[in-house]
């Protein structure tokens, strides 16, 4: 008898989405990092994501343990980044070391993208929205210019909403047994 398991990508584009939707609304200008974005950086963006990335490891999904593990790390380590100088733990990275931390994170997901070929139009598109958005963030940090980061803000809240789209059609697509959003 083989042994079914829970799709695990729900919940990994969940944390990721809401956690990018949320930090976006600060990149885009309308409020400052609080512990709420914090927060979600540490739990749903961040252990969330590496839990789901281990359970698409037990379903033997490299793409997924690969995606949703990294981009799990990448919320915790962002969230280390910003409170372990605040705490007086480590110096703060300067702004252009920073934009090169969010350029490494563009090319991983470059190559990540390539992985969603084959995938639904959504993946495909959450995928290339993201690697657009480190692009953005990278050139904001390097040139300091507060427009490329207003810019890199909006689309990362549409990078999030695209991801919590394709969660929620994966849950009512289980869970209804046909699709009720395309993706």
């Amino acid at each position: 008898m083989e042994t079914r398991y829970a799709n695990p990508a729900p919940l990994g584009l969940m944390g990721f989405g809401m956690t990018t939707v949320l930090l976006n609304i600060h990149n885009a200008g309308f409020f400052p990092i609080s512990a709420m974005v914090l927060a979600m950086g540490i739990f749903y963006g961040g252990l969330a994501q590496v839990i789901a990335g281990i359970m698409e490891f037990r379903k033997g999904n490299t793409f997924g343990t690969t995606a949703f593990t990294s981009y799990g790390l990448f919320w915790l380590s962002l969230v280390g980044l910003i409170v372990m100088p605040r705490l007086g733990w480590a110096e703060a990275t300067p702004h252009a070391y920073m934009g090169w931390y969010l350029f490494m994170w563009g090319v991983f997901t470059l190559f990540m993208l390539l992985g969603t070929l084959r995938s639904s139009v959504v993946l495909r598109l959450i995928f290339l929205l993201l690697t657009v958005l480190f692009f953005l963030l990278a050139a904001r940090d390097w040139t300091g210019s507060e427009t490329i980061g207003t810019i890199a803000g909006w689309e990362g809240i549409l990078t999030g909403a695209c991801a919590i789209y394709l969660a929620m059609a994966e849950v009512l697509h289980e869970q209804l047994g046909r699709k009720v959003l395309p993706f």
